[in-house]
């Protein structure tokens, strides 16, 4: 096959986001998971532009000879992707206000306009600002001539201009971290009304603000979210990994999104302020970050427009089984997620803590849920006197903070802790529970848990994935080999 034949890796990865706009723009899909596929395609694509487009940049600036070496030339693959990306976008703009807003409406579901927020219950909409969102408002000025304020990843800032002040050119405004949606008040009549809160900002501030802002657009800047450890062979890679984390949200910008309504003189302005060249820029429409769009409100007399909720079904045989640890040393057992339930996991370490014949448990991670029941059966065991040992793996992108948060809990517990195999990053996902022995026993008895799936309840009721109980002897072997290489 000839280089041109080729697909790369980053046309893959937008084909496949292209699918979940087909999944947006499907009719026989309810209205409001084809809103929610536009928001999944939005968080996808920031992702995108945060690791592959940054690492694309990064390879950009390498020497021309160095970059001959490489399997596509940075600079030709940046231009691909920013064609099609620009052709996903507006199908995502037509699919959005062509057909999803018109076919809310029929629904009762209004999602206002600026021009119709502006004709509705003025009382309401000013408590409002005034109670819930001016209060946490944090307006930074600047000139051209001095530094510019720090715009944090993923996150929407309006710009506002001024006339007649020349020391005030610009201001950064970051919406505050609230429900990006208002429910307006409505006549109780199946028919509802939100608003942006953007919308209501825009709206209202300018009363608020002295001297009275001209304009306002919204940006967002999209940083280099790779962590960049120069060496993980030496030195203390948690620390490295800690002090990457921190500068995660002030690395090199890979995008602005901005309004597309927004002159070009100040497009211009702000690509100079910030370092910007012609292909960092990605026009847009009036709203950003439409990955909110996943907690929409949803009309609860309307259940028809989003797919019923499915609770994960029981295992026949797993469900009613007096012992975990008897079940599976006489039968190995197939779990199917997000189709079947997932807490036999949890079940089962809280069941080896309390057994007197198991003397250890040892598991891997890679994404560690919030409150995970996981990590609570394995503190559990702690506590009961069990030998725990737990491999976490620190460069888990987007989730080295709460994985390391776990791996302390764990450690102030009494758990050994092993982090992150250098040169490496280990994806498998093993639990390994051990029986007591004697030095003169040649093999080790126990059980294994595989799967496909990360020991995440919350991604086990999304992703599809697979999970395998046995106490197979030479499975048991195996994977006590992978936890002495570890």
């Amino acid at each position: 096959m000839s280089a041109k034949d080729r697909i790369t890796r980053d046309s893959s990865w937008l084909s496949f986001n292209a699918r979940v706009l087909q999944e947006a723009a499907d009719k026989r899909v309810p209205l409001l998971e084809r809103l929610r596929f536009l928001a999944i395609y939005s968080n996808n694509l920031d992702e995108f532009y945060r690791v592959r487009v940054a690492a694309l940049r990064q390879y950009g600036r390498l020497k021309k000879n160095t970059q001959s070496a490489l399997a596509v030339l940075p600079e030709k693959e940046l231009n691909k992707i920013q064609k099609t990306v620009d052709a996903q976008l507006s199908r995502f703009g037509r699919i959005f206000t062509q057909e999803l807003l018109p076919a809310l409406r029929r629904e009762g579901i209004h999602l206002l306009s600026p021009e119709e927020l502006s004709e509705e219950n003025p009382a309401f909409l000013e408590a409002c600002f005034e109670k819930d969102i001016l209060p946490k408002l944090e307006l930074t000025s600047w000139a051209t001539d001095s530094p510019p304020p720090l715009l944090r990843d993923k996150t929407i800032y309006f710009v506002l201009t001024f006339d007649g002040h020349p020391r005030l050119d610009f201001a950064a405004l970051p919406v505050p971290p609230l429900s990006r949606f208002i429910a307006l008040p409505t006549e109780g009549n199946g028919s509802y009304k939100y608003a942006f809160i953007d919308d209501l900002i825009r709206l209202l501030l300018p009363e608020y603000c002295q001297p009275s802002a001209k304009n306002i657009f919204a940006i967002k800047l999209s940083r280099d979210a790779e962590l960049y450890i120069d060496d993980e062979y030496s030195g203390d890679l948690l620390e490295k990994i800690r002090r990457g984390l921190d500068k995660r949200n002030i690395g090199p910008p890979t995008r602005l999104l901005f309004d597309e309504e927004m002159p070009y003189y100040l497009v211009r302005q702000l690509m100079e302020i910030f370092g910007l060249s012609t292909k960092d820029l990605v026009p847009g429409a009036r709203y950003h970050n439409f990955s909110d769009f996943m907690q929409f409100p949803a009309p609860g007399d309307k259940p028809q427009l989003q797919y019923e909720k499915q609770a994960p079904l029981p295992h026949s045989l797993l469900e009613n089984a007096p012992s975990l640890l008897a079940a599976i040393s006489q039968e190995d057992f197939l779990l199917h997620f997000p189709y079947q339930r997932w807490d036999y996991i949890p079940r089962l370490i809280r069941e080896a803590a309390e057994a007197p014949e198991i003397g250890s448990i040892k598991i891997t991670f890679y994404r560690v849920a919030q409150n995970s029941t996981v990590i609570d059966a394995l503190l559990f065991a702690c506590q009961l006197g069990k030998s725990v040992t737990v491999f976490i793996e620190a460069k888990a992108r987007f989730d080295e903070a709460s994985n390391l948060d776990a791996g302390e809990r764990l450690e102030k517990a009494g758990a050994r802790v092993l982090y992150s195999y250098p040169g490496i990053k280990v994806h498998a996902k093993m639990l390994l529970i051990t029986q007591k022995t004697t030095d003169e026993e040649a093999f080790i008895k126990g059980m294994v848990y595989l799967s496909t799936g990360n020991f995440n309840e919350k991604t086990a009721r999304i992703y599809g994935d697979h999970g395998f109980f046995s106490a197979d002897p030479d499975l048991v072997q195996d994977v006590s080999q992978v936890f002495g290489l570890l």
